[in-house]
């Protein structure tokens, strides 16, 4: 058979007739997993191959960087969601291809990293497209993290600064807005078992022209969320963020010209990929490892394991996420890499190198490696509603080898620091309001997370997110003008919580939910780490505790308190312990909990756990022992046990001498405890995993991964994940109590014929 030629006219027209018909614009590969700056345009490379000005690049750079602290600080003052007053939102500035140079000097820095992906999609696609095109006025609006992002909740404004008829950068405005119809009120659905249960999911598209929000599209979005008020609200909010973000950079325009507007932005982000990679240059070459283990799919127990190794090369560094847990095609906690690489980039900044400007450009001299169809490599058919349980943990991920690479370098950028509570823990809500409006969201006790040991001192307790050092907490009294929620504890830091160590972590505080004043109102949490520690120690430290959620129900709150107001305890712990309500019901759970309805004051109660501890307990300072003891932030078993400290327990004066002695025999008793490393390994080390133990993930070997399909294990080679079926638990507990039945009837009908 003769092979057909095809003339150039014939390919070309082939061509044109494939992009004039192409059926479903999916996010695109060649985007989605480019993490660098582009190189530079005709425009970049003719102006930056002459002499710059340096100061008037740093005088373009700090008007820029005030119109975006201006514009970021609009949104706080007049944002609706939760999340805009409470700090998880941003503005940005990008070049004119998309490559992010810079942010608001506070706020989510990861929503604007993760923006660039979504701009850049707009430029490749929409650009030529006859029925979208971008022009001056042109507002698009994005929230699906598969085209980038980090999970539904968020969502974006993306606009467009022309000037004198050509694109010369984008802005972006991007809030945590919650509630966006998903299965689940308030827009984090651990219940959703495929995408199609996730709400929203808006690939970028134009929702503003002529400056003005398209009322129609408008009205859509609106009829697809639970909470109408608050989706109208923020779009307006985002788009005259930007509108007043364009202006002040249209002043630079005018004042200084587009040729020291387009050199600042770029220079900027060269600078600091240049500065990377001497950063780099200065670690010793080699490789790094750890692991972390989430302990939830937020609908049954099992370990996840997230397995990174970093290696230093030269001025290059590479990121190998081979041998994590394989992508679950039923549960919502999967994470795309254009994610993990935002996460992990805004643990960095905020852990490893937070001297730098913040900007994508940081991980330009960054390789990745990752197996395909991993739970932070997952496919686009995977559900990622919250994926926020493996991207947590990338946050603080990294700060294990990092600590490694820079402990003996004679100049750091920061202090070294362990891992800081690395999990979502807050209720998210949904129902009626006391206002009879239907609303979803979050609370903002995810900005509370205590912050791991650091190699000189303590750390602080509650002091934020990992996903943003300025986040604020928020205001019990805003909330309850808004909501039916009462919070009667907040804000108590628990004792004996903290990760030990030298240095001890910081703590977060307790929280104590209940309602009043409606007839539909429930709670979800979203979380991992009631079973397995969420927060790594650094260098002989102890782990953070693990943090279950506790429930008393079949009571109302309100009517004890008026009967016997001093049964109640701010003390989650006690309360659980005296039980001190007779006839209400006390249990311990998980904290990932499906959405369910509560009755008016049944008590939701969690802790916004502590980070890891740095150092050996045998190497801290008495004196901080006793002061942590005045402070309440240990008991005396722990003083006496854990620290090795001996005082009197009357008056809290450290006997020196004794202290001394009692850690010297402790550590001997350790030396005699110990085993050389061969024989460890002959008792400690098996072949694979437990067979009781859920297990998804590599054990010994990254190139063989195990997962859970069905109910049964499975080993795969990394190179070929298989996505893992997971069973209904409701369907698993039926099967067992129809078991159950069956054999009593067995036994029943066989005490009938004796």
């Amino acid at each position: 058979m003769n092979e057909m030629t095809v003339t150039p006219e014939q390919k070309a027209l082939l061509d044109r007739f494939l992009a004039d018909n192409k059926l479903f614009y999916a996010p695109d590969p060649e985007i989605m997993e480019d993490h660098r700056i582009g190189p530079r345009s005709a425009q970049e490379e003719a102006l930056l191959s002459q002499p710059q000005d340096p100061h008037k690049i740093n005088e373009v750079r700090g008007l820029v960087v005030a119109a975006l602290d201006e514009s970021n600080t609009m949104i706080e003052q007049m944002g609706a969601a939760p999340g805009a007053k409470w700090g998880d939102m941003t503005t940005a500035i990008f070049t004119a291809a998309g490559d992010l140079s810079m942010i608001a000097p506070h706020g989510v820095g990861g929503f604007a990293a993760a923006v660039f992906y979504p701009i850049k999609f707009v430029i490749k696609h929409w650009t030529d497209e006859p029925t979208v095109g971008i022009r001056d006025g042109d507002g698009f609006i994005h929230n699906d993290a598969r085209y980038g992002g980090i999970h539904n909740t968020d969502q974006s404004m993306m606009m467009p600064v022309f000037w004198r008829g050509r694109v010369v950068c984008w802005i972006s405005a991007t809030i945590h807005e919650g509630e966006n119809g998903s299965c689940e009120p308030g827009g984090m659905p651990a219940a959703a078992e495929s995408k199609f249960d996730e709400g929203l999911k808006m690939p970028p598209f134009r929702v503003v022209e002529n400056f003005e929000l398209k009322r129609d599209l408008v009205t859509f979005l609106q009829n697809s969320v639970r909470d109408p008020k608050l989706q109208l609200e923020d779009m307006k909010v985002r788009l005259h963020s930007v509108l007043r973000l364009r202006e002040r950079i249209i002043a630079v325009l005018e004042e200084h010209g587009e040729d020291a507007l387009v050199v600042t932005l770029r220079q900027h982000i060269e600078d600091v990929v240049q500065e990377v990679h001497r950063r780099i240059r200065e670690l010793p070459d080699g490789t790094m490892r750890t692991v972390s283990f989430a302990d939830s799919t937020l609908r049954e127990s099992a370990l996840l394991k997230l397995n990174m190794a970093l290696t230093v090369k030269g001025d290059r560094m590479i990121v190998d996420m081979r041998g994590s847990s394989p992508e679950l095609l039923n549960r919502s906690i999967n994470a795309c890499q254009a994610s993990f690489k935002t996460m992990l980039f805004t643990g960095f900044m905020q852990n490893i190198w937070p001297d730098l400007p913040f900007t994508m450009a940081v991980f330009t001299p960054f390789d990745f490696i990752f197996d395909k169809n991993s739970l932070i490599n997952g496919s686009f058919d995977t559900p990622q509603a919250m994926s926020l349980i493996p991207l947590f943990k990338t946050m603080t991920l990294a700060c294990i080898p990092m600590a490694k690479f820079n402990y003996g370098l004679p100049n750091r950028y920061t202090a070294i620091v362990a891992p800081q509570y690395d999990q979502p823990a807050t209720l998210i809500y949904g129902g009626l309001t006391q206002h009879s409006e239907y609303t979803g969201n979050f609370c903002a006790d995810i900005n509370g997370m205590g912050q791991g040991g650091r190699a000189h001192r303590d750390g602080e307790h509650s002091v934020s997110p990992p996903f943003a050092a300025h986040c604020d907490l928020g205001e019990i009294e805003l909330m309850e003008e808004d909501l039916p929620m009462v919070r009667l504890g907040a804000f108590t830091l628990a004792r004996d919580r903290v990760g030990f160590g030298k240095h001890r972590s910081g703590l977060g505080y307790e929280q104590i939910h209940t309602y009043r004043r409606s007839g539909l109102w429930g709670f979800m949490t979203g979380c991992s780490g009631s079973l397995f520690s969420s927060s790594q120690p650094l260098f002989g430290g102890y782990a953070s505790p693990a943090y279950p959620l506790c429930k008393i129900k079949n009571i109302n709150i309100f009517d004890e308190l008026k009967k016997n107001p001093e049964k109640f305890s701010f003390d989650m712990i006690e309360l659980m312990n005296t039980q001190p309500f007779e006839g209400a019901s006390y249990s311990t759970h998980s904290m990932g909990m499906t959405f369910e309805l509560a009755a008016p004051g049944e008590l939701y109660m969690m802790c916004q756990g502590a980070g890891g501890g740095y150092g050996d307990v045998l190497q801290r300072d008495p004196g901080l022992v006793i002061k942590d003891l005045e402070e309440n932030l240990i008991s005396n078993d722990t003083a006496r046990d854990i620290y090795k400290v001996v005082f009197d327990a009357d008056t809290q004066v450290v006997d020196e001498a004794a202290t001394q002695r009692l850690r010297a025999e402790e550590r001997a008793a350790r030396k005699a405890r110990g085993v050389p490393y061969d024989d460890f390994v002959k008792t400690w080390v098996t072949a694979e995993p437990p067979a009781h133990l859920p297990y998804m993930g590599c054990w010994d070997n990254a190139e063989e991964v195990y997962g859970i399909n069905a109910g049964q294990r499975v080993k795969m080679p990394g190179t070929a994940l298989q996505s893992q079926f997971m069973l209904n638990p409701k369907d698993l507990r039926i099967a067992e109590l129809e078991a159950e039945l069956a054999a009593c009837r067995k036994a029943q009908a066989s005490g009938r014929q004796a």
